[in-house]
């Protein structure tokens, strides 16, 4: 379950408060407007007012005040135009096609762009059903921007009041994630559960996760002034370090249940693995309520039992049975849970107290680390050709917008095609995964909405009651659109449908003709997502082809670290948060593509893979920086340097071959197996002669030959995943 979708978590994450600032928001707006003019004044004003509240989203105060502006002055615009073009039919059906391609082209901004194309679409639809002459139209305009507006200041003088909380919800509901996903890897000691499904679910939750610390790195490191700032950033840098650290916790899983299959010391390994969950999301909590966090739980029965099995396992070893495979497995991972519950404890303590210095890299540049925000029209006039995903979308939005109005004239009943339309616009989607769930949660509200609308108004059919009902829907349509998007269509629904019985009291087939429009709408959008599709296979060799240029950049700034060169560890977390975001796009591609049809889906399991793979050098270089952190005094600094840059040149030429065009891909992956292993013999063998004594030698060898032999896979996988695409 999602944190947010909990009663303890719920009211205090920034979800809720959207919900609270939206509704009090628009409910204020058209409140104070039925002060000075009537109910239809009041309800343009309001439709202005929730145009802009769609773009009210967290942010930095600069990007959203960007965003939101963007959203007065487009809607504005629009709105204006329809309705000027409303009394010529033809002309009006000219205007809503081209709107309805522009407003799709926007999605090349990227997600942040996504609301404002539904407020364009909204603003047109509602507007289109409106016939005024040219005066009234630029009085409507006028009131639909002074809502807009109004919002604007609104939201704009509360987001930087509450700057600050936003910056703790945000980071909780990222530290929630965080412990969701070490709730996953707890599994991988329970033998019940698959370990190749377990891995599944890691990697997706993985893409769940690198999202929500992005979030929480826009709002966080664009600035930190003051004591409190100062906490929030002590607070996530330590959580993006417990997190590397979580990554050095992989092991070879399948040894580990074959070995202590019958030993309870898989239970206190999982059982240590919830306890930290839980532990994080104490921290987490005490984070979104404002408070300092203590550590109040103790992994001490579980690490008793650990001791005890490692020595179990010795007396075993010393009576001459072959348990050492078993002993140097669990005590690694000893080593590694260890360092995980120190560095949670530091977590509490960074929730504490400001530092004298905010932990982070005094004046370095933030901008590798955050979102960029860029509206360029060269962005939109790029994607203008065939190829491009978007402006495929663009074009079926424009085609099914067409096909909705058309099977609106023609339809016997006096149906709304405002209400089509906007089924279609909500429905359809840039990918073919997000319509079909957008279709279900919406056909789904709608009618959920519609029976509890219609009980509404046949038991409690009291204005007071009404408006407590519609009060409730209002904050909950922007509360769940991100968590749960068809709990929004039932508050949605009835949020609207019982406006229009407000205004309109006595229209007894209003709910049966808003289920027949939302069932034509969905059947449209439906047959128009086959067409100029765009299916997620396609991008699949773009996609792995950065991940494995992000990789190569990563490996470098890794063994740089690994080697001492530079002053900090500023570049590496960079190169780092690169490669997260990279695998995460792909993992993203590939959830998608299997929500598309069967015949359109390719090389699931090798793409399974070859991010499992890639995941695994992220592991084993985070395993290598434990090691040498670890042992900070006794290491053989010339001679690890040494192993590990020839290491480092041997992954650099297998993920250079893995890069090589589809043709030699095969050929590739056989030669840079034979070279890697070849060298990795080589170099065991020199290491164990030459190098002097250090206790930290086989776990280093052992990370650097994992390191190899994963990195030569990737060559594997991705000629297997080309060769299913071709």
């Amino acid at each position: 379950m999602h944190y947010a979708l909990n009663l303890r978590t719920f009211f205090y994450s920034h979800y809720f408060y959207l919900g609270l600032r939206f509704a009090a928001g628009l409910v204020g707006v058209t409140l104070i407007t039925l002060q000075f003019a009537g109910m239809a004044t009041a309800m343009t004003v309001c439709i202005g007012a929730l145009c802009t509240a769609l773009m009210d989203m967290p942010s930095p105060l600069r990007h959203k005040f960007n965003e939101m502006s963007a959203s007065v002055l487009l809607c504005g615009f629009v709105t204006l135009l329809v309705s000027l073009c409303a009394p010529y039919h033809w002309l009006l059906m000219t205007v809503l096609v081209l709107v309805s391609f522009a407003a799709c082209m926007m999605v090349v901004y990227g997600r942040k762009s996504m609301p404002l194309q539904l407020a364009t679409l909204f603003i047109m639809t509602m507007s289109m059903e409106h016939s005024m002459t040219v005066r009234e139209s630029f009085i409507h305009t006028g009131l639909f921007t002074l809502g807009a507006l109004a919002y604007l200041a609104y939201a704009m003088g509360i987001s930087w009041i509450l700057r600050h909380r936003i910056k703790q919800q945000v980071l909780a509901e990222a530290l929630f994630e965080l412990a969701a996903y070490i709730d996953i890897k707890a599994q991988f000691y329970d033998t019940r559960y698959n370990l190749s499904e377990q891995f599944n679910r890691l990697i997706r939750h993985q893409s769940l996760l690198a999202d929500r610390q992005q979030a929480a790195r826009d709002l966080i490191l664009r600035a930190h002034n003051n004591a409190k700032d100062a906490i929030v950033v002590q607070v996530h840098v330590c959580m993006l370090d417990l997190y590397e650290q979580i990554l050095s916790t992989h092991t070879d899983y399948a040894q580990l249940r074959l070995h202590l299959a019958d030993s309870p010391v898989l239970k206190a390994l999982h059982d240590l693995a919830y306890k930290t969950a839980r532990d994080i999301e104490s921290v987490a909590y005490d984070v979104t309520r404002k408070k300092a966090s203590w550590p109040e739980i103790s992994y001490e029965p579980e690490l008793d039992a650990i001791e005890a099995e490692l020595a179990s396992l010795q007396q075993r070893i010393d009576a001459g049975q072959p348990q050492h495979e078993a002993l140097a497995v669990l005590r690694a991972q000893r080593n590694k849970i260890r360092a995980i519950i120190k560095m949670v404890g530091e977590l509490h303590s960074a929730s504490q107290k400001a530092y004298d210095t905010t932990p982070f890299w005094a004046d370095a540049d933030m901008g590798p680390f955050l979102s960029q925000q860029k509206y360029e029209l060269r962005m939109i006039l790029s994607h203008l050709r065939w190829d491009s995903p978007i402006f495929r979308f663009a074009l079926r939005v424009a085609m099914a917008i067409s096909a909705g109005l058309a099977v609106a004239a023609w339809l016997p009943y006096a149906a709304h095609s405002y209400w089509i339309v906007l089924t279609i616009v909500i429905i359809l989607k840039p990918s073919f995964s997000m319509t079909k769930q957008r279709r279900s949660d919406r056909i789904i509200g709608t009618v959920i909405g519609c029976v509890i609308t219609a009980l509404v108004i046949r038991y409690l059919d009291y204005p007071a009651l009404i408006l407590a009902v519609l009060v409730l829907a209002t904050v909950a349509t922007p509360t769940f659109i991100y968590l749960r998007y068809r709990y929004t269509a039932i508050a949605v629904s009835i949020m609207i449908l019982l406006q229009m019985h407000l205004l309109a009291p006595g229209n007894n087939d209003l709910i049966m003709e808003r289920l027949i429009d939302t069932f034509i709408g969905a059947a449209v959008a439906t047959a128009f997502s086959f067409v100029l599709a765009n299916w997620e296979y396609q991008t699949l060799p773009r996609l792995v082809s950065e991940v494995l240029q992000t990789n190569l950049r990563y490996m470098q700034a890794s063994f740089d670290l690994l080697q001492g060169k530079g002053k900090d560890d500023f570049a590496y977390r960079i190169e780092r948060k690169r490669l997260m975001d990279a695998l995460a796009a792909l993992s993203s591609a590939l959830m998608r593509m299997l929500d598309e049809p069967s015949s359109k889906q390719r090389a699931v399991e090798d793409i399974n893979l070859f991010i499992v793979q890639n995941y695994l050098l992220m592991a084993h270089v985070a395993a290598l920086r434990a090691i040498v952190r670890r042992h900070p005094h006794e290491i053989p600094v010339d001679a690890l340097n040494a192993m590990l840059a020839e290491s480092h040149d041997q992954v650099v030429e297998v993920l250079t071959q893995a890069l090589a065009p589809h043709g030699d891909a095969g050929q590739a992956g056989e030669d840079a197996l034979m070279s890697a292993a070849t060298l990795s013999a080589q170099t065991a063998a020199a290491r164990a002669a030459a190098l002097v004594p250090w206790s930290g030698w086989p776990l280093v060898q052992r990370r650097i030959r994992l390191l190899q032999a994963d990195a030569v896979q990737i060559i594997t996988h991705r000629a297997a995943i080309l060769r299913d695409i071709a």
